[in-house]
């Protein structure tokens, strides 16, 4: 019976606990907070400048977990509906946004030049970076 009711409490508790993972929009201290529609302009290059700062976002590599979850839920947009826009804006002489190889060097590159903006978990977020921008799953 004990290990019923243990099993019971676990099966309550585990999908709790991986509810809410936390990610953020960091840049260094110079870029005021953003809303989720100007992050959009930002990453899909519609929006270069603020306050006469240039602007560099930087992506995870293509098919990162994190990544599929930034496109999806602040972007608004899947793997395939990008690819097709970046396709289109190639032929105008646009390029998409940089890729990083982990959140760490997101991190380190955004704390480093002035206007990168990156986005990593909440729970790496230190000193050196500013959060623009929350939002969890």
């Amino acid at each position: 019976m004990k290990k019923i009711a243990i099993s019971s409490v676990m099966l309550i508790l585990v999908p709790l606990l991986s509810l809410g993972d936390e990610y953020v929009v960091i840049s260094n201290k110079n870029i005021k907070e953003l809303s989720q529609s100007e992050i959009k302009a930002i990453f899909l290059k519609k929006l270069t400048l603020i306050d006469a700062i240039a602007v560099v976002p930087v992506n995870l590599e293509a098919g990162d977990s994190l990544r599929v979850k930034f496109e999806e839920k602040l972007l608004d947009m899947s793997f395939e509906r990008l690819k097709s826009y970046w396709t289109k804006e190639h032929y105008l002489g646009h390029r998409p946004p940089v890729n990083m190889k982990s959140e760490e060097s997101i991190k380190a590159f955004v704390k480093k030049v002035d206007g990168a903006i990156g986005y990593i978990n909440a729970n790496s977020v230190d000193d050196g970076v500013k959060v623009l921008y929350k939002w969890s799953d």
